[in-house]
């Protein structure tokens, strides 16, 4: 009778237990999902689960897996190849996936309810546009979109009653006018009502993509052909949405803004945020890491005056703004140390060899000036300076060298005008002088 009790009791835990498991296809272009908990800093680790030779994959979860925003990595760059999910403690989580199609959620209430409400609010949408690109006015039919509006949000926050989907779902409220209103109208009140309902101190809106999405929602989509006066507005507005009550998140989807706009190399717009909002941001919370990113990109930007610096060469000394006779400085961060610069440097050499007009400044990161002495008396024609401590010199904080060689291409009032990344973008630069 022991037994069998032990058995028993044993079964109904073991019907409990919850796991995550998917289908991934096609099967062969997948070979692990990787689970990680989701948290406003980032994202922890939890396990992973092989796939077998159907795409199939399972992960259990045990009492130690609480609550929350988790994320599934499929590929790398892991930033780009994941998706986020609800994980209330309670259901197994299971899906379907397809990288053209997404994700399909089979079990989780949580999940398919979330997935039910962006379908039924998109076919909605979907309504009010296609009213509005006719021109209609038709006031009974406007009413009864936006009624249909109304009580398909009701219903699914009724039924997310008491879910954690349900901070998702109404952060996602719409606009809905209590009149007719035109076209230009709506958009106007849609707009401004865009970021409202957002409680950016959620901790599982934080953990999740939907701030991010939110935000980058409205800065880049809510106007059609947006200049940049139009994007500093949509910034200021995203900063006035947020609290300072949060710095923390809020220093972290400004910065994700100024990191989309340093990516869409708008220099105008990134040092905007910086100036604005950003470096505030990064002193307030004490992140030194970033006040100095975002500075020295300030300080290298496109348009802007190189940083001075100091050079000491044949017993004379001057600085990179005193120099004169030349219609273009080549900047040329390097080391003695690093082999591509070895590599590059004789090239650079034989570009601008036939360029009188076009003078090289040679930036040495060193530790010490042995190998380097040797090695600049290969390039005569150079300008060279040396930078002692190599990465601890202070110019590299000043310019953000993260790796040697770097270039920087001046005009004769050292304004930059390129930085090209690799060798060869610095010869179609050059070429082009």
């Amino acid at each position: 009778m022991k037994k069998l009790l032990t058995l028993l009791l044993a079964i109904p835990l073991m019907a409990s237990a919850q796991t995550v498991k998917g289908t991934f296809s096609p099967a062969e272009d997948y070979s692990y999902a990787f689970l990680y908990e989701a948290t406003p800093q980032g994202a922890n680790y939890v396990n992973r689960g092989q796939l077998d030779a159907t795409g199939n994959f399972e992960i259990p979860l045990d009492s130690t897996v609480a609550p929350g925003i988790y994320k599934i990595v499929y590929a790398i760059p892991p930033e780009e190849n994941n998706f986020d999910f609800i994980y209330d403690g309670n259901e197994t989580v299971a899906f379907n996936f397809n990288y053209e199609k997404g994700v399909e959620f089979t079990q989780s209430e949580e999940n398919k309810l979330w997935a039910s409400y962006l379908k039924s609010m998109d076919m909605v949408n979907q309504t009010i546009s296609n009213y509005y690109s006719k021109n209609n006015t038709d006031e009974e039919g406007f009413n009864s979109i936006f009624k249909v509006l109304k009580d398909t949000q009701l219903a699914y926050e009724e039924s997310a009653n008491g879910k954690l989907v349900s901070a998702f779902i109404i952060a996602n409220r719409p606009y809905i006018p209590s009149e007719y209103e035109d076209i230009s109208t709506y958009s106007k009140k849609l707009k401004q009502h865009y970021l409202s309902q957002i409680d950016f101190s959620n901790y599982l809106l934080q953990s999740s993509s939907f701030l991010v999405d939110r935000i980058t929602g409205y800065v880049f989509n809510m106007v059609e052909n947006p200049s940049d006066d139009t994007y500093k507005t949509h910034v200021d507005d995203v900063a006035a949405a947020i609290s300072n009550e949060h710095l923390i998140i809020k220093t972290s989807l400004i910065e994700i803004l100024w990191q989309r706009f340093v990516t869409l190399e708008n220099h105008d717009l990134a040092n905007y945020i910086t100036e604005m909002y950003l470096l505030d941001l990064a002193n307030a919370t004490n992140n030194k890491v970033l006040a100095e990113t975002i500075t020295s990109y300030k300080n290298t930007s496109i348009g802007t005056k190189a940083p001075d610096f100091d050079i000491v060469a044949n017993g004379t000394k001057t600085s990179l703004h005193l120099l004169e006779g030349a219609e273009n400085y080549l900047l040329i961060f390097w080391s003695s140390g690093c082999g591509h610069c070895l590599v590059e440097l004789p090239k650079v050499k034989e570009l601008v060899a036939n360029k009188p007009n076009l003078k090289v400044i040679a930036y040495g990161l060193e530790d010490n000036d042995v190998k380097w002495t040797e090695e600049i008396k290969n390039y005569p024609n150079f300008t060279h300076t040396i930078g002692l401590g190599k990465w601890d010199n202070p110019i590299v904080k000043t310019y953000g060298i993260a790796a040697t060689p770097m270039y920087f291409l001046l005009s004769s009032s050292k304004i930059i005008m390129a930085k090209p990344y690799e060798y060869e973008d610095l010869e179609v630069v050059l070429k082009s002088l």
